[in-house]
């Protein structure tokens, strides 16, 4: 945040950012004593792998839109709604949130509801179904992690 103020405002004065600093520093003081910072709510292990998921995720979002565009082009009976069910191999919360919320973002498949490691999804078409039934989102996502389910080595 502190790079984007200074991106955006471009001020150099040293009072403003002698007393940004300061505040910066009682902030994280007030974070650590409040022991409000920990592995569950702010994932910060995972984001040296983030970047290259977000883009991979980006493209995903990208493919699946031109499905659904294709499959309502081609009229009703190129959707074939399906309800099923998916195991995740993510080992923490965070990790099946991200897996749940990366089906989610990704056009024509919905998460609706998750029991512990097994996951109930909703597809739009054949190729959304066929597309999370690869592992390979949730491979990606237990690499964000730090884990790879075993079996997943080199998979996708």
């Amino acid at each position: 945040m502190t790079v984007l103020w200074f991106l955006l405002s471009g001020y150099m004065l040293p009072l403003i950012l002698s007393l940004g600093a300061v505040s910066i520093a009682g902030v994280v003081w007030l974070a650590h004593r409040m022991d409000v910072i920990d592995h569950e709510s702010h994932p910060v292990h995972m984001a040296p792998k983030g970047a290259g998921y977000y883009v991979w995720l980006m493209w995903e979002i990208v493919k699946a839109n031109i499905d659904v565009t294709m499959a309502i082009l081609r009229g009703p009976s190129a959707l074939q709604p399906k309800v099923f069910k998916l195991k995740a191999s993510q080992v923490s919360d965070v990790g099946r949130v991200a897996y749940a919320n990366s089906i989610t973002l990704t056009p024509g498949t919905v998460t609706i509801f998750v029991d512990d490691d097994e996951f109930t999804v909703h597809s739009l078409t054949p190729v959304a179904k066929e597309g999370l039934e690869t592992g390979d989102m949730d491979r990606r996502v237990s690499e964000l992690e730090g884990y790879v389910a075993p079996g997943t080595e080199g998979a996708g």
